[in-house]
């Protein structure tokens, strides 16, 4: 069984294209589509099997662009693990404006699953004959689901007593869900924090602060907060450290900069890594990300090359 295995309950064909100008009522010319395989697990092991990590992609996909996402994820080499479902996967939309760099995203809600779909891949992951040592789990979650979902995972693997480590990286109440039943490690966006602890946290020492409690009341062991050109926070029982952002402009759009910043941070501390030298790679990662179009993600040797330009973290002291 692999080291690694990420999981995608909501998949996506993701198009990628350009334009000059977004305008109501018009017709708008785009250019050449580019299609990749998308959700937030898929990115993830994309880039973990770049880095030369032992992953295994798990999603739950069906109908035609279900199928062209396995062939997106062969092309790549990317070992996978798709459980069928009955509705079809959906797909998303990106276009860069031209003229301003700017990018619009449209995103849909995917297939309503069946409760057996769901269920099914939650006792499949729980009972893995040889557990892996990081378990991933990324995205929104799609119709049909419920919002304890990947509560439901913890729970299960603590139950199995699995040494598994689980990561959750997605929003709302899924999340909250989440760190009610406690994870290993997360990643909010500050916007999800915000959300989540019902906080305007304007300043750094509040973005701190706000990550050191969850870890502190046991929600999380790891907290990996992404500020995005404000650089990204990693708190542990250890401590907490801040890391600036790389400089790169984001001139094809930020698709996928999250979950490139995830892999590379799993990557660093699945290796052994301090946490501290783990928030370099992922601030590498997520840098590399903007470098190319839609969701085509860090490439490894960006990767590699740019960590040696992020500063060294900085520990920060939060109030008790």
């Amino acid at each position: 069984m692999p080291a690694l295995i990420t999981l995608t309950p909501n998949p996506a064909l993701d198009l990628a294209t350009t334009t000059e100008r977004v305008a109501p009522t018009h017709k708008l010319r785009c250019g050449p589509v580019r299609r990749f395989a998308g959700g937030g697990g898929i990115n993830v092991a994309r880039v973990l099997h770049r880095l030369g990590a032992d992953v295994q992609a798990w999603a739950l996909a069906g109908g035609a662009a279900g199928a062209q996402v396995q062939q997106l994820l062969a092309d790549e080499g990317v070992p996978t693990v798709l459980r069928p479902i009955a509705g079809d996967t959906r797909e998303n939309f990106s276009v860069v404006e031209t003229h301003t760099g700017q990018e619009f995203r449209f995103v849909l809600p995917g297939p309503t699953l069946q409760a057996a779909e769901w269920q099914g891949c939650l006792d499949a992951l729980a009972t893995l004959p040889t557990p892996p040592r990081w378990l991933i789990a990324s995205g929104s979650l799609p119709p049909g689901t419920p919002d304890d979902f990947y509560a439901r995972l913890a729970c299960a693997l603590a139950t199995q007593g699995t040494p598994t480590r689980l990561v959750v990286d997605t929003s709302g109440p899924p999340l909250a869900a989440a760190l009610q039943a406690g994870v290993a490690l997360v990643k909010p966006s500050l916007r999800e924090l915000r959300e989540l602890v019902q906080q305007p946290l304007e300043h750094m020492a509040d973005w701190c602060a706000a990550a050191q409690s969850l870890v502190a009341h046991g929600a999380a062991e790891t907290v990996a907060l992404s500020v995005g050109e404000q650089g990204a926070v990693l708190a542990t029982r250890a401590g907490v450290w801040q890391a600036p952002a790389l400089n790169v402009p984001a001139t094809t759009g930020t698709t996928g900069a999250g979950d490139c910043f995830l892999a590379a941070l799993v990557w660093a501390l699945d290796r052994g890594d301090a946490p501290a030298e783990a928030l370099r790679w992922g601030v590498a990662a997520g840098a590399a990300a903007l470098l190319h179009p839609g969701t085509t993600l860090a490439q490894a040797d960006d990767v590699q090359r740019l960590v040696h330009s992020v500063p060294a973290p900085v520990a920060v002291t939060t109030q008790p």
